[in-house]
């Protein structure tokens, strides 16, 4: 057959490098090429969680031993664009919020368009933002300007979250039809390990990189930016999806029946299914499940110190009472408990999304409601009674149930909607998330300040925090009871369903046709090298972790 060539150097025949219809996969494709692909992504973007690492050195980047003081009677304004005195943390820790505000707000506004846009464009676009922004963020340390760092790493940083986060829902729950919640639980499982690999790395960066005349942080931020482009084109790049009609081979869709009333075989455009009780009541689901672990997660090393004091040492003395020593000594204990919880918050995303493969979307989150109730609720007597063994384990099986319930709703909603447009719909259902990222500590934060402040002790001030906590649970406990299968009249027509594939990869394909293969046999060295390039950096910020967290065995 002929080809002309036209004006950009491509043959008229071919799809544009980043379009959806370049990445279709070919027979014998090895469909577990593509979770290291996606984990590659999040694995680089996760390190939004590990942040704070830079939050003390750059305190001091100015005065490199301690922090120059602005004058007492500047202004905000005026610190923002001074170049003078040193940044505190709290206008640093702005970057923090502007990462998961713009992390949703992207997700649910470009959504759509990564479904016809394919994983691959929105991989590398994601690449650009969070990378560049890192990049003008060096700028703003270099120049002395934090609106820079807020626009380049908060806004821009946040977009490229938002992108990189969605980008390959949909493209693995349609590979893995037979295991959706695995699926979407390995690359979610990256998200949140991407601080254990990031924050050890900046870490030596920054200690690599100081001298007497700077701490270190911009020359930093342009290594991971460096590091972290290389990562994310290669996993963009690695990016393919399969043609319509594909299944594994053998595999057939389950009949429906009353045990999976809820997995539908139909599909609701996003323009839709934000507008159902279902996704309003999953929205909730999300929203409450988030609040009650996010908070939490925040003020994990606080918690620990303050509730048992000198009981950490084995010395029956309250937190206030302590030497400077005592506290350095439970402050390295409180660090080892962080560093557990973010163990099983990452191991939980992987857990619970594939035991929810056979539990069912709906029972995993009873699961989560009802455990994380119990838990709650019987934390505070666990403090009281000095069990810090209990304690600990409580919180490790919630911190699990947290990066739980992130995993499995890609996977809920893919049951409840379908799959042609699920990675938009989760974009949509991250704005859960934004708001929990405010509900969830503001509860923690402020209850906690209110209970000291009229007198309460410090190892009680975080219990009525809990309790609420645990009715919080209850509230999404009865809002996931209420999800029910989705009413006929919200899924698309056969012919909406074809003008919607049309508008991506799918063009005049027959979705009758039913294609099954195995994965060529050549495949498997690439797949384990795929594996080896995500898995050799993971294991490596596991092993950092469990090296912190021994201390809290000794």
């Amino acid at each position: 057959m002929s080809t002309s060539i036209t004006a950009d150097g491509l043959r008229a025949d071919q799809p544009a490098f980043l379009s959806k219809e370049r990445i279709i996969a070919k027979p014998g494709f090895n469909r577990w090429l593509v979770p290291p692909a996606a984990l590659a992504i999040h694995l680089c973007i996760g390190m939004a969680y590990g942040f704070s690492v830079f939050w003390l050195p750059l305190s001091k980047a100015l005065g490199v031993t301690a922090p120059v003081a602005c004058a007492p009677d500047m202004s905000f304004i005026a610190q923002v664009f001074s170049s003078q005195c040193d940044w505190p943390i709290s206008m640093l820790g702005w970057i923090y919020t502007l990462f998961f505000i713009f992390l949703g707000c992207s997700a649910a506004i470009w959504g759509g368009w990564l479904e016809h846009a394919g994983p691959r464009k929105a991989g590398v676009v994601s690449a650009l933002c969070w990378c560049g922004g890192l990049l003008i963020s060096a700028l703003g340390i270099y120049t002395h300007q934090i609106w820079l760092m807020w626009i380049g790493s908060g806004v821009i940083g946040g977009i490229g979250l938002g992108l990189g986060y969605i980008s390959p829902v949909s493209t693995l729950i349609k590979w893995f039809p037979d295991k959706r919640g695995m699926a979407t639980g390995m690359a979610i499982m990256g998200f949140g390990g991407g601080a254990m690999v990031g924050a050890p790395l900046a870490t030596a960066l920054m200690s690599h990189f100081a001298s007497p005349a700077g701490v270190g942080v911009w020359q930093s931020f342009v290594a991971m930016a460096a590091i972290y482009f290389v990562f994310m084109i290669g996993g963009a790049l690695a990016y393919r999806v399969p043609p319509t009609g594909w299944k594994p081979e053998g595999w057939t869709a389950p009949a429906k029946k009353a045990s999976n009333a809820m997995i539908t075989h139909r599909h609701v455009h996003v323009n839709v299914a934000w507008k159902t009780p279902q996704f309003r009541l999953v929205w909730l689901v999300l929203c409450l499940n988030v609040s009650a672990g996010i908070g939490i997660l925040g003020m994990a090393s606080p918690l620990l110190q303050e509730v048992f004091g000198g009981k950490l040492l084995g010395v029956d003395v309250p937190f206030g009472q302590l030497d400077a020593g005592q506290l350095a000594s439970i402050a390295a204990i409180a660090a080892g408990f962080t560093g557990l919880l973010s163990l099983f918050n990452i191991g939980g995303r992987f857990f619970w999304a594939s035991f929810s493969d056979y539990l069912g979307r709906k029972n995993t989150y009873f699961v989560f409601f009802a455990l994380g109730f119990a838990l709650y609720a019987l934390i505070p007597n666990m403090g009281h009674l000095g069990n810090v063994a209990l304690f600990v384990a409580a919180f490790c099986i919630i911190l699990s149930m947290y990066g739980g319930g992130f995993a499995t709703v890609p996977a809920y909603l893919a049951d409840l909607f379908g799959t042609q447009m699920v990675g938009a719909i989760h974009g949509r259902l991250l704005t859960a998330w934004a708001a929990a990222g405010v509900l969830g500590p503001v509860l923690v934060n402020y209850l906690r300040e209110y209970q000291l402040s009229i007198g309460v002790e410090r190892a009680a001030a975080y219990d009525i925090t809990l309790y609420i906590l645990a009715g919080l649970l209850v509230l999404g406990f009865l809002c996931n009871l209420l999800v029910r299968p989705v009413a006929d009249k919200y899924f698309m027509t056969d012919a909406e369903l074809a003008a919607e594939q049309a508008l991506g990869h799918d063009k005049g394909a027959d979705a009758s046709t039913v294609l099954e293969w195995k994965a060529a046999p050549g495949s498997k060295p690439l797949a384990i090298a795929a594996w080896l390039v995500v898995g050799i950096p993971l294991a490596w910020g596991v092993w950092v972790t469990l090296q912190k967290t021994a201390v809290l065995f000794h």
